[in-house]
């Protein structure tokens, strides 16, 4: 049996390899630049720039990129955001979220991620948008903030937290950022057990080594870990049903792919990072359909 140890970065790594916050976030920053184009291809388009798992409601139909869109909507209501709210975008990608905030309800937002490259990005699909006096971008790690105590009215962080190799740290760091009554929103994949057999801690190394995840928190343990950090009135909403077409669309995405992955791999033209990036669109289904992996959005308040 093998077991996720939290804390610790559980993917397959050479016996020197260099287990610093700072290695992690320079890994982190290179999967994203290398994996870009994969990402405005196969994934998001220019109008949604979302990196995300989209959100289906059964009863309405639309297409995914709609699904994407819908998400934003998703964590805005839960944390009960305000026009006037000043939020942080904790592991922005290339600014999805933020530019939508800003679009659809006037908040100002700041994009924060470790690739500076992506700040670029952000800064320049915000400016198109029509929202560049509204949104800015920082260069910087979510567990180091360059912000002053009680700088924003949320911390947002949409599949980014498991970025963060101890999630205890970065929930330190956001209720330090918050003002008082401010507010914590937190999606993401979470593992809903620690041991796995060999079939399954292959699927799960593929998708942590994939993605450059260190490790998963456990579905039943992050509410404890934000009242342990001085958050009250924590909620948790099981989104799995309404994520597991958006987790259906990427595997057949991956599969319909596959021809010119091999392809590209025999030609020399995909890197290490694209291919392991690739795989983990058939590895997710795994982890989801087995029910190894749920998927959650928590909120809190300071």
């Amino acid at each position: 049996m093998h077991y996720l140890i939290s804390n610790q970065d559980n993917r397959e790594l050479p016996l020197d390899a260099d287990l610093s916050g700072k290695a992690l976030r320079k890994e982190t920053a290179e999967y994203y630049d290398e994996c870009y184009w994969d990402y405005l291809l196969t994934w998001c388009n220019r109008d949604n720039l979302a990196y995300h798992y989209g959100y289906w409601d059964k009863s309405t139909p639309y297409q995914h990129h709609q699904a994407l869109l819908n998400k934003n909507q998703v964590l805005y209501d839960a944390a009960g955001i305000k026009a006037s709210d000043r939020v942080l975008d904790a592991g922005c990608g290339i600014g999805g979220s933020s530019i939508w905030m800003a679009k659809n309800y006037g908040n100002r937002a700041t994009g924060m991620t470790v690739s500076g490259q992506q700040a670029i990005y952000g800064a320049q699909h915000a400016k198109r948008q029509g929202v560049g006096d509204l949104v800015d971008f920082e260069v910087a790690d979510f567990c180091q903030m360059p912000f002053e105590n009680e700088s924003f009215d949320v911390v947002w962080a949409l599949e980014s937290s498991c970025y963060a190799l101890n999630k205890g740290v970065f929930l330190k760091e956001a209720m330090r950022v918050l003002r008082k009554g401010g507010r914590v929103v937190v999606c993401d994949g979470f593992f809903t057990r620690r041991e796995f057999n060999d079939e399954e801690w292959r699927e799960v190394l593929t998708c942590l080594n994939g993605w450059a995840v260190p490790n998963l928190c456990l579905k039943d343990e992050f509410s404890g870990l934000l009242e342990q950090h001085g958050f009250h009135s924590p909620t948790m909403r099981d989104l799995t049903l309404q994520t597991m077409q958006s987790i259906d669309y990427m595997h057949s995405v991956a599969k319909r792919l596959r021809p010119m992955q091999k392809l590209g791999e025999w030609l020399g033209l995909r890197t290490k990072g694209q291919t392991a990036n690739y795989w983990v669109g058939v590895a997710q289904h795994y982890l989801f359909t087995k029910n190894l992996t749920a998927y959650c959005i928590f909120t809190a308040q300071k």
